[in-house]
């Protein structure tokens, strides 16, 4: 086969064979080396998507804030319910108030003397608003203006408590503590859990005849140190205390009950005397503030301090630092009623930052205000965020007192008074 091919020729397939095998070599060699790279670029790619899961790790965990996620499910007729307290008629839950609970989700009600009977009919009423408000996820406020003295709702059977003014006759911050303990006790009892009291109002106009013995007296660190106490007092009973009536009621010689009354004080006046008390109090923890209906034209010209902004805002939030509920006085009171229409009155304490509408006495009155606040909200001058900012206060002050609807069977009258005579008994003589 040589000689015919010749040597060349010959030896070619030999050759082939090398060559070929070079070629697998190559070959192995490329994929080798892909797989290499390959293999890193996969490492590369793998490390580069761990860094921010090494970051997230290294990251703080949002805590989830449950009052702000409970207002996310709740309807704008449930939000703005829970920024009014409302009164109602009669000893018995009648249709109205039915429909003040079920259909309007008011955040409580206020009792009266005209709603109190005896201490069963009292127990029995406040059972049936609570009863009634079983539907709606959110407990109600009760509340009651109880201060002792000639502002006291319960019934005859129970022990008077002396006014504030005999109780600044005594001067004893104890006496002060243990009487607001009892206070507490007394209207926990019946399922009360809001007391509008103390009255932090310096008595120091003898023609002002809606304070006078109401009262602790008419100098301010006498009025701060047993208000303080007697808000603490109430406080220990877990019933929340409403200190009022800010910016201070004492320098007065008209009624709000009747009309505006007008003080013509300036700021630098109240900082060192009608705010003294309500600056205490603020710094030991208050709950809620009452704001009154009185006119200061040397700090607003215009509104009365339970519709001003400089006021609630400015003052009572920004120089004295409160956090709490701002709650205005009765919108059916002549001060507002005789001045101003209670709906746009109202609308205007909200946007001032009042968190609470009190409306006391009349159905129409209490849904006019409550439609108007909700139709001010639908229209856009009431922004949902300046609401949620008043319902997040309300939940989260329901959330820190524990409140709840359940009912209570019966109330130890005897045991209340034992307690309440013991008190006086100690101090008084």
């Amino acid at each position: 086969m040589c000689e015919i091919w010749g040597m060349k020729r010959c030896q070619y397939p030999v050759m082939s064979r090398d060559w070929h095998l070079r070629k697998v070599i190559d070959i192995v060699k490329k994929v080798l080396l892909s797989v290499l790279i390959s293999v890193f670029l996969l490492s590369l790619a793998a490390c580069k998507k761990q860094v921010p899961k090494v970051e997230e790790k290294n990251k703080p965990i949002e805590k989830v804030d449950p009052i702000k996620e409970q207002i996310k499910t709740m309807t704008l007729d449930e939000k703005i319910g829970q920024m009014f307290i409302v009164g109602l008629d009669g000893y018995t839950i009648g249709d109205n108030s039915k429909e003040l609970i079920e259909k309007y989700h008011v955040g409580g009600f206020i009792l009266f003397s005209e709603n109190i009977k005896n201490s069963n009919q009292m127990l029995n009423l406040i059972n049936s608003l609570k009863e009634t408000n079983a539907n709606n996820k959110i407990p109600l406020f009760m509340a009651v203006d109880e201060e002792g003295g000639r502002v006291s709702r319960m019934p005859k059977e129970l022990k008077k408590i002396p006014s504030n003014k005999k109780i600044g006759e005594v001067n004893s911050e104890e006496f002060s503590f243990k009487l607001g303990a009892a206070i507490g006790e007394e209207i926990k009892s019946f399922g009360f859990n809001v007391d509008f009291a103390p009255v932090l109002d310096i008595n120091n106009n003898p023609k002002n005849l809606v304070i006078g013995d109401r009262s602790f007296g008419k100098e301010p660190d006498l009025v701060r140190k047993l208000g303080t106490q007697t808000m603490k007092g109430i406080q220990s009973q877990n019933v929340i205390s409403v200190v009022k009536h800010f910016p201070g009621h004492g320098d007065t010689s008209v009624d709000s009950h009747a009309d505006l009354p007008l003080i013509n004080n300036d700021l630098e006046r109240l900082k060192s005397f009608e705010l003294i008390p309500f600056k205490d109090a603020i710094e030991n923890n208050a709950d809620g503030v009452m704001v009154a209906h009185i006119l200061l034209p040397k700090i607003d010209s215009e509104n009365p301090a339970s519709l001003s902004k400089t006021v609630i805002t400015d003052i009572l939030r920004g120089k004295l630092n409160f956090n709490g509920v701002v709650i205005t006085d009765d919108m059916t009171m002549g001060a507002i009623m005789k001045n101003y229409n209670i709906g746009e009155a109202a609308l205007k304490s909200i946007n001032a930052g009042s968190d609470i509408i009190l409306v006391c006495h009349g159905y129409n009155n209490e849904v006019e205000i409550i439609n108007a606040l909700k139709k001010a909200a639908e229209d856009g001058i009431l922004t949902e965020e300046r609401i949620d900012e008043s319902v997040y206060r309300v939940l989260k002050l329901k959330q820190k007192y524990d409140l709840n609807d359940n009912l209570i069977d019966s109330v130890d009258v005897n045991k209340i008074n034992k307690n309440i005579e013991e008190v006086l008994n100690a101090y008084l003589k």
